[in-house]
């Protein structure tokens, strides 16, 4: 069986750090006595003796017990003693076992009915004393270093722009059952904190200038001259067959016939147009070492009236607009993307969107391309009235460079050249005419580097304004201090600024740089404990020294940290410092501002995520074709979990609808992945599910579904053990060793149907104790294939997704899976999802002794109806989200 035992928090002394936190208050351990006077509740062991043990003896020891022993688990062996044992986790077990009728085993007639009540009682009570004990007597820290994305995040915040900076930081090595942000895993080392002071480093370097403005370098491509250009290499490749052929008249006119053909591009592919004459030139870009590569200008042209040239792109990765650059694009400041744009002549009501990708390509052998924008635009102009549409885009934050440029000329190879790419994204639809959804570009402008202001504002982040700017001294100190409260999170100490000036005085002394002087020491505030890690705050002046309640400015940090995974704002520390996070009425409001602000996204993002354990769809490739898992689906799959919860989140929607929905939240392409029609656009919309279309909820979604299937059909058993693991928070024992494979290559399981497969290996005695729990959650969801799309027959055969739950409880497909959650899980399924959020918030695993208090909150939320958003502010106010 899984155990949550609770695991021991590791001692400060396992960080290697050169620098100690200060001022932790350790939460001294409460004693239990055994004086007579003591009111402590105690453990009932003499009535376990008397009533109880008898009764295990008689129901459970003939198959956990001795050598008898199914599902690895000795009831023989249980100690009694629920506060001080060491099997609370086992008594778990027996109790949900219990309770919910699954042992002893239907059929089998060991208990009666009175005697699973005074069992189930005896140990409600055991755990009621033991939530009590283990509660009072717990010694939480909140004492962890930041994840890989909350550092991230943080560096984004405090230097004011978008950009990423945790690239080089290793993957959290999570535990399978724990959050990312879990303090027992989050460790480090001395080589860590080597590679943050580097990034450190790199960051602020990345974020401030030197000198003067850089000059601009622009491009201008009107869509004729891209036309003309096509005609003209027509011109030349007709010459040089004519010189070719000029003995072979009939091979002449064969070759010439298949230029035109070529000059006279389909109308359903990608190609220039003249409107005013009506011809055609194909729009295809080739590796030529650049020799098309448009010509760069140090001046702004302005940008035309329009013309009668276009690029009419229509939908498709394959059928881009590919602009080359040559070997100019700089690499630090802002790229600016303009085009002028409209819909078809012919446009329908859909409206299409475009993607903007970055690539080069050095040699013949391969080439880089990469998507540059985060989200697709809509172009909605009218035919004959066309907008401007921009992008700007850090090309610092260009992944992949061509590193032939300043080696290598123009037209030599390897190629320098880089270029961009305009992809009509819009989802192509069986039977529709794809002209109606092209796109029709007849200038394009790139501007690079863009700086709208200077020194831009992240150099004014870290160099502030000041009337001292003059005096090297005092300035750095301005800079220093300023710097230090707000990555420290609270208002630094006359002797942490001086340590740190003294540091600059002595750097500055062996160079005549100040800004890189500057800069090296606000890399050491950023490689400091104090910033990398959650700290535990100074105890506030009201509260009493022994409690284990956050202080004022422990709790902001958590607020920004659960909502922004950042650093709390100017806002939360000015509360911090008021003394008013305590008051629910506060928290309440920030709660609803925190969740207003665009940086509650993350909150979404990275609870779901780790919640539903989508790290598997990172793994998986795309494939072409529109009945495989092409790019565009599988980004779908991925957002799909996120935006529902996101959706709900802002409506304060019931969190019983991630069981099961009359709507979706969902875009065109997993709509036509769905088969519902009439949903349009790239981006994701709540729409109304029509009847009897077997979705609605997270079990049903495709991304889930796949990432539980086994890349050629579905998986049972990966599924059901997800449900139970992850919506449940019921896991499944482990599988015991080395446990036999289902053997395909036996003509016999050959023939059989999945269902069948399973069915006769949970009949092997190894295997039945773990899969009669797993496989009836499982196969409720036969009905949906290896990439969670609906059918009704596998083979020829029809699909039979019923199965049967250890208490009897039958289960009819997807629906009667639902069903039976909504009917006989809801309490459960409420508790489940209270304990993950209060896991990810609190950033540890919980314990035993919060078992009471997440009874509580998730009490609260069902008496107020099960909203989302009310979950998260029952959360909030909660006493366990105000205590370590």
């Amino acid at each position: 069986m899984t155990l949550n035992l609770v695991a021991q928090r590791p001692a400060c002394s396992q960080v290697l750090l050169n620098e100690k936190a200060r001022g932790e208050n350790e939460v001294g351990a409460i004693e239990r006595t055994s004086d007579a006077g003591n009111t402590n509740p105690r453990p009932s062991l003499q009535r376990y003796e008397k009533s109880i043990k008898p009764l295990m003896e008689q129901a459970c020891f003939d198959c956990h017990s001795g050598d008898s022993v199914e599902g690895n688990f000795r009831a023989d062996q249980l100690d009694p003693d629920l506060v001080d044992g060491e099997d609370i986790a086992w008594w778990l077990e027996v109790y949900s076992a219990l309770s919910k009728g699954e042992m002893p085993p239907p059929e089998s007639s060991e208990l009666t009915d009175s005697q699973r009540t005074l069992m189930v009682d005896w140990l409600s009570t055991e755990i009621q004393t033991a939530e009590q004990l283990r509660r009072a007597s717990g010694n939480h820290s909140s004492f962890r270093r930041l994840t890989r994305y909350e550092y991230n995040h943080a560096l984004q915040d405090l230097l004011g722009v978008p950009w990423t900076f945790a690239g080089d930081l290793p993957a959290e090595a999570s535990e399978d059952d724990a959050f990312e942000n879990n303090a027992e895993s989050l460790h480090m080392s001395v080589k860590q904190v080597e590679t943050y002071h580097q990034l450190a480093l790199e960051a602020l370097r990345r974020v401030t200038v030197r000198g003067d403005r850089p000059p601009e370098i622009h491009w201008a491509i009107p869509m004729k001259e891209a036309f003309e250009r096509e005609t003209k290499r027509l011109d030349r490749d007709v010459e040089s067959i004519k010189k070719k052929f000029e003995d072979m008249p009939d091979k002449l006119a064969e070759q010439i016939e298949r230029l035109n053909e070529k000059f006279q591009s389909p109308a359903d592919r990608s190609h220039y147009l003249d409107l005013s004459t009506g011809l055609r030139a194909e729009v295809k870009w080739s590796y030529r070492k650049a020799i098309y590569a448009f010509k760069h200008s140090d001046t702004y042209r302005p940008m035309p009236e329009p013309g009668s040239h276009f690029a009419v792109v229509q939908p498709g990765s394959r059928q881009a607009l590919t602009v080359e650059l040559g070997d100019r694009l700089p690499d630090e400041g802002t790229m600016r993307v303009r085009i002028r744009a409209s819909r078809a002549e012919d446009a329908g009501q859909r409206v299409p969107s475009l993607q903007l990708h970055f690539g080069f390509q050095a040699t013949d052998q391969g080439r880089s391309i990469k998507r540059l924008s985060q989200q697709d635009v809509s172009i909605k102009a009218p035919f004959g009235e066309p907008e401007i549409y921009q992008w700007d885009i850090p090309l610092s934050e260009i992944e992949h460079r061509n590193t032939y440029r300043g080696e290598f000329k123009l037209g030599a190879q390897p190629n320098p050249s880089e270029y961009i790419r305009f992809t009509n994204s819009t989802v192509r639809q069986d039977g529709r005419e794809t002209g109606s959804d092209a796109i029709l570009i007849d200038h394009v402008e790139i501007v690079a580097p863009v700086y709208d202001e200077w020194p831009p504002r992240s150099h004014r982040s870290v160099f502030i304004e000041s009337e001292n700017s003059h005096d090297e001294s005092t300035y750095a100190r301005e800079i220093i201090s300023d710097f230090m409260s707000r990555a420290w999170r609270r208002t630094p100490t006359t002797r942490d600024i001086d340590r740190k000036l003294h540091l600059f005085q002595r750097l500055r002394s062996s160079s005549d740089d100040f800004q890189e002087a500057i800069v090296e020491v606000l890399a050491t505030i950023l490689t400091s404990p104090k910033f990398l890690y959650v700290l535990p705050g100074e105890q506030d002046a009201s509260q009493d020294p022994q409690t284990d309640q956050l202080s004022q400015n422990e709790v902001a940090t958590r607020l920004s940290l659960f909502f922004w995974c950042s650093l709390p704002d100017e806002t939360l520390l000015q509360l911090a410092s008021a003394g008013q996070l305590t008051d629910h009425d506060v928290l309440r409001r920030q709660a609803e501002r925190m969740l207003a602000d665009p940086r509650a996204a993350r909150f979404a993002k990275h609870f779901v995520g780790q919640w539903l354990r989508m790290q598997p769809l990172e793994y998986l490739n795309p494939t072409r074709g529109d009945d495989g898992l092409d790019l565009a689906l599988l980004e779908s799959m991925k957002r799909e979990p996120i935006e529902l919860f996101a959706d709900m989140l802002r409506r304060d929607s019931s969190v019983l609808d991630l069981i099961d929905s009359d709507y979706l939240v969902v875009n065109e392409r997993l709509g036509k992945h769905y088969g519902i029609p009439g949903i349009e656009g790239n981006h994701f919309c709540r729409v109304n599910l029509p009847a009897g279309r077997n979705r609605g909820g997270l079990l049903t979604q495709a991304g889930l579904l796949t990432m539980n299937s086994d890349g050629e059909d579905s998986h049972p058993v990966k599924r059901g053990v997800w449900l139970l693991t992850n919506l449940l928070n019921d896991p499944p024992p482990p599988p015991p060793p080395a446990v036999p494979e289902i053997d395909l290559t036996d003509p016999k399981i050959a023939k059989m149907t999945l269902k069948e497969r399973i069915e006769d290996h949970r009949n092997q005695a190894a295997c039945m104790s773990c899969h009669q729990k797993i496989d009836p959650w499982g196969i409720a969801f036969e009905n949906y294939d290896a990439l969670g799309r609906w059918r009704d027959q596998i083979n020829g055969k029809v699909v039979d997704a019923t199965s049967d739950l250890p208490n009897e409880d039958r289960l009819d497909g997807m629906q009667g899976l639902k069903q039976h959650l909504l009917q006989k899980r809801q309490d459960q399924f409420v508790k489940a999802t209270v304990e993950k959020m209060a896991s990810f918030a609190l950033g540890r695993q919980l314990d035993f002794g919060d078992r009471a208090e997440i009874r509580q909150i998730a009490g609260r939320v069902r008496e107020s109806g099960d909203g989302l958003k009310t979950m998260v502010m029952c959360l909030v106010t909660s006493e366990l989200f105000q205590t370590k």
